[in-house]
C-alpha cells in the first residue's frame, strides 16, 4: 500500500491486511456489500441480434480467506469492479468474478447481483403495451467449485378456491409473489424472459401495468376460473421446472397476499435433478 505526498514523494505504508493471524480461523465470506453499479444485460431480441437492457444492480463482492491471513483488501473489489465500467454485462460475469478471485490472490469468489428487470407485456384484450418489473438476482461463485444460481421474483393473482366454493357471489383474491431460482446444465442459454414465461402461466392469473375496461374483465374472469391454493401454484411450477431439462435444480415458492386475513399463505418446493 503507498501514500503520495507532495512534500516526501512516495511513501511505502505497512499492509496490516497481508499479516498473519495465528487464531486459525477461516473465513467463508469477506467483501464489500451494496455497490450500486450499471449494467447491461443480454436479451433476446427477436431476431434483431444482440440487444442489451440497461439497469442498475446493487452488487456484492466477497472472497474466501484462509485461517493465515489477517484480512483482505476491501479497496481492491472496487478495483476490479471500475476496471470493467465499460463493459460490465451479463456475458462477463463469470470474467469478473475470476478477476475477483485472482486479484485477491483467494480460493473462492462470489459475486451477487440483484436488479430491477422490465419485461414489455401486452394487455390480453385491446394489446396496450406496458412494461412490468420484477426483481432478479445472479449469484455466481468462482473457484474450488463454481455454481451460478438465477432467481426471479414475480408478481400474480391467485383466486382462492374455498372461497369460490362456499361463496354465493364472487371470491376473494389477493396478489401473490412467486420466487423461482434455478441452476442451469452447463453451456445452456436461459433467458430471464423464457423463465419469467413459465413461471407466471402458474397463477391463477397474471397481472400488467396496463389495463383497459376489456382487459380488466377477462383479468378478474380468468382468475375466478382459474383457482389455485398457494400450494396449487407452488406444484404447478415444480412440475413446469421439473419438464425443462435445461433445468438441474430449482427452488420454487409463493407467497400469497391474504386480502381477508392478517396473515400471508406460503409454500414452497425445492429439487435437485442431479441427485434423482
Amino acid at each position: 500500500m503507498i501514500q503520495f505526498s507532495p512534500e516526501n514523494g512516495v511513501q511505502e505504508l505497512p499492509d496490516i491486511q497481508a499479516s498473519g493471524d495465528t487464531r486459525r480461523v477461516a473465513i467463508n465470506k469477506v467483501g464489500v456489500t451494496n455497490v450500486r453499479y450499471p449494467i447491461s444485460l443480454r436479451t433476446p431480441g427477436e431476431g434483431k441480434g444482440n440487444t442489451f437492457q440497461h439497469t442498475v444492480a446493487n452488487i456484492n463482492m466477497f472472497v474466501s480467506l484462509p485461517h493465515t491471513e489477517k484480512g483482505t483488501h476491501m479497496s481492491r473489489f472496487l478495483e476490479v469492479l471500475s476496471g470493467r465500467h465499460d463493459d460490465l454485462c451479463s456475458d462477463s460475469l463469470t470474467e469478473l468474478a475470476e478477476a475477483m478471485r485472482q486479484k485477491l490472490n483467494a480460493e473462492n469468489a462470489f459475486l451477487e447481483l440483484s436488479f430491477p428487470y422490465f419485461i414489455e407485456k401486452k394487455a390480453p384484450v385491446t394489446g396496450q403495451s406496458g412494461k412490468l418489473d420484477i426483481d432478479v438476482t445472479f449469484e455466481l461463485t468462482k473457484g474450488t467449485v463454481d455454481d451460478f444460481i438465477m432467481t426471479l421474483k414475480i408478481p400474480a393473482t391467485s383466486l382462492c378456491p374455498c372461497s369460490k366454493e362456499i361463496s354465493k357471489h364472487g371470491a376473494h383474491n389477493q396478489r401473490c409473489e412467486l420466487t423461482v431460482k434455478v441452476r442451469v446444465a452447463d453451456g445452456v442459454n436461459f433467458w430471464i424472459e423464457e423463465l419469467f414465461a413459465m413461471i407466471e402461466e402458474c397463477a391463477s392469473t397474471q397481472v400488467f401495468s396496463v389495463l383497459k375496461r376489456p382487459d380488466e374483465k377477462w383479468v378478474t374472469e380468468k382468475a375466478y376460473e382459474n383457482p389455485k391454493f398457494v400450494e396449487d401454484i407452488v406444484r404447478d411450477m415444480a412440475v413446469a421446472l421439473r419438464e425443462d431439462d435445461r433445468i438441474v435444480w430449482y427452488q420454487c415458492f409463493s407467497e400469497n397476499f391474504e386480502s381477508i386475513h392478517s396473515h400471508n399463505a406460503y409454500a414452497m418446493v425445492e429439487h435437485d435433478k442431479r441427485g434423482a
